[in-house]
């Protein structure tokens, strides 16, 4: 996955901020048009008949179709969405986050496609298959992302069932798998093609540890730890946790700070490899 890293490095500045914030937002467009104006929905939908046909904006406002009916169960599902799609912001970082929505709402839009040319090479004919597709799979996306890197976070459930995220996760991908062997074959792609960010992302061999709450911490306090050793003229940047030493006192030592002690420990080179980890 360097390829990602390096687009990181020259796309990162270009990544949208508060992303979340915007997916919620056409959330909350899309029920007040159900509710509104619900015949406007239909030239709102993914619908690659119609986008063939010089509709192109259906290629963008499908993501305003909402995926249920808007009750009080919406609302809790818009703030619990919210919550841990913005977790996953802050951990991941804008650019990752970004490329696992966007990817995941272009390989649906792909979806659309591919079961729109699969209908009319058996049938000969277009079929409208729009109706298929909205912004649920964005969400169990979501979901599937925050279980995979928080699985041990608990929740409750209906606000009285403690349950952890992976299993949380786990009751989700049987009504998918169940969904997956009865479905039709129209279904089978819409889920596949939906939820292909999840499959690329996390099933493909991705280090994700270094997304790791845990691993982000250790990050920052490393940093933290360097920022503190730029020290005043005169006095040592660099001290040895174990013999006491600075570059003061030997300015040939190298010193290095090390991952695998808990807490902000730095080492020269003579007890760097040899010292008793901090646990």
């Amino acid at each position: 996955m360097s390829f990602l890293n390096k687009m990181q490095r020259k796309f990162g500045r270009h990544a949208i901020s508060h992303l979340t914030q915007y997916i919620i937002i056409t959330y909350v467009v899309g029920y007040l048009l159900a509710y509104l104006a619900p015949q406007a929905l239909s030239y709102l939908t993914l619908e690659p008949y119609y986008i063939l046909k010089g509709q192109v904006w259906r290629l963008v406002s499908w993501v305003l179709v909402p995926p249920g009916r808007a009750d009080i169960w919406t609302l809790i599902m818009l703030f619990f969405y919210y919550s841990i799609g913005g977790t996953l912001e802050r951990t991941w970082g804008d650019f990752l986050y970004n490329l696992y929505i966007f990817f995941g709402m272009f390989m649906t839009a792909v979806g659309a496609f591919i079961l729109y040319g699969v209908f009319y090479a058996i049938y000969g004919l277009p079929a409208l298959v729009g109706s298929a597709f909205s912004t649920y799979y964005v969400s169990l996306s979501l979901l599937l992302g925050f279980a995979l890197t928080y699985a041990e976070t608990q929740v409750l459930l209906m606000f009285i069932i403690p349950i952890k995220m992976k299993w949380l996760a786990v009751i989700q991908l049987v009504y998918v798998a169940v969904d997956l062997v009865k479905g039709n074959w129209a279904t089978r792609v819409v889920i596949i093609c939906s939820l292909a960010n999840v499959l690329v992302f996390f099933l493909l061999g991705r280090n994700w540890r270094r997304y790791n709450p845990k691993e982000v911490r250790r990050r920052k306090t490393y940093a933290r730890a360097v920022q503190q050793s730029q020290a005043k003229p005169g006095q040592a940047r660099h001290k040895c946790a174990v013999c006491g030493r600075t570059e003061l006192d030997d300015p040939t030592l190298e010193f290095r700070f090390c991952s695998k002690c808990n807490g902000n420990y730095e080492y020269c080179q003579d007890h760097l490899f040899t010292h008793e980890h901090v646990k």
